[in-house]
């Protein structure tokens, strides 16, 4: 004869089998609202402070006076059409003539030359199409043999840097996280880096999800070997409502 559950097991079970639903539930919102809260909060950050560029206009002129109130985001599309014309600006002779003899005032400023300068370069840097700057992926063991860290190639080290050491060296950036804007700036041999296929995008993405952002499998072409599931909301431990199949009903 099977036995029947008594009374107090099944009052025990229920709040347990509550708690774990009402979790699940919990996880499931904030998987849905905490990353559209975080772009939404960066993406006004930046509208925000592109907004700011409205100053620039003449009172008169702007769409608090000429329409009656403020429009969002009119300060990010008056910086663009402004980059847009100082790009048109330096691509002719006469413009290059212009932005050589400012660069010429500037330098002549001492603190200032040395911000410009450096700003300048990093600028380039990023900006060639020729650079392999922050385009690969690398492994090096840092911050000690066999620990291995995601570290971004910003470049091979030319000069005196290069003349002292033996071995082909080359710059890379080893972010922390989850702030991967900070780091360490080493040179080691690229005998001793392993190159991996991940994009950047997903390298900068596993450093500021602490690692539990895995990005898919890639071949040397970079192509996807597995396709990219989302991960599930976190369900808990639900076992204590699963029902015994040995158990025969009363």
């Amino acid at each position: 004869m099977s036995r029947r559950p008594e009374d107090g097991d099944d009052g025990g079970r229920a709040p347990r089998a509550r708690f774990v639903t009402l979790r699940r539930w919990l996880v499931a919102g904030i998987l849905v609202w905490a990353p559209l809260a975080v772009t939404f909060w960066v993406v006004n950050a930046l509208i925000s402070f592109m907004d700011k560029s409205i100053v620039l206009l003449p009172t008169a002129y702007r769409p608090e006076a000429l329409l009656g109130f403020e429009v969002p985001g009119m300060g990010a599309f008056f910086a663009i059409v402004i980059v847009l014309l100082t790009g048109a600006l330096v691509a002719n002779i006469l413009g290059r003539s212009l932005i050589h003899a400012w660069e010429r005032l500037l330098n002549r400023i001492p603190l200032v030359r040395s911000i410009y300068s450096a700003v300048k370069q990093v600028v380039e840097t990023f900006v060639s199409q020729d650079s392999r700057s922050f385009r690969e992926v690398v492994l090096v063991e840092y911050p000690r043999r066999k620990a291995w860290s995601i570290a971004f190639v910003s470049g091979e080290p030319i000069g005196e840097v290069q003349d002292r050491t033996d071995e082909h060296l080359v710059t890379v950036f080893v972010p922390t996280a989850p702030n991967p804007t900070s780091g360490f700036v080493i040179m080691v041999p690229r005998s001793e880096l392993i190159e991996l296929n991940m994009t950047v995008e997903e390298g900068f993405r596993m450093v500021v999800s602490l690692g539990v952002v895995v990005p898919p499998r890639r071949d040397t072409r970079g192509r996807l070997l597995e396709p990219a599931t989302p991960p599930e909301p976190y369900r808990g431990r639900e076992t204590i409502d699963a029902p015994d199949e040995g158990r025969a009903e009363p």
